[in-house]
């Protein structure tokens, strides 16, 4: 099999994702969103080596991945529902108030 499309897509997932981490300074939401895209693209590429390979090594790491990815979102978007809440906006400039 050719697995080099998935390596692209993968990669290709992977540097949206960080180019969304990156150059958005503004929106948080964006930005969980583009970790989220980073990390399921590791993922992907754990399971298309684990296919590869012919282990089941990969495809257990993809599912902690995939375990650690939901429990950020949740706990993300906790944090920016009581930081809303408190300040009224979720601006990712505005959160150095939160030092004070």
């Amino acid at each position: 099999m050719d697995f080099i499309h998935f390596f692209f897509i993968a990669a290709l997932l992977f540097a949206i994702g960080i180019g969304g981490v990156v150059l958005n300074r503004t929106n948080i939401v964006v930005v969980l969103m583009s970790l989220e895209l980073a990390l399921l693209s590791v993922s992907l590429n754990f399971i298309v080596f684990s296919v590869c390979l012919g282990d089941l090594i990969g495809q257990i790491f993809a599912i902690f991945i995939l375990i650690i990815a939901a429990c950020e979102s949740s706990i993300g978007l906790a944090i920016i529902l009581v930081y809303f809440r408190v300040r009224g906006s979720i601006r990712i400039d505005q959160a150095s108030l939160l030092k004070s």
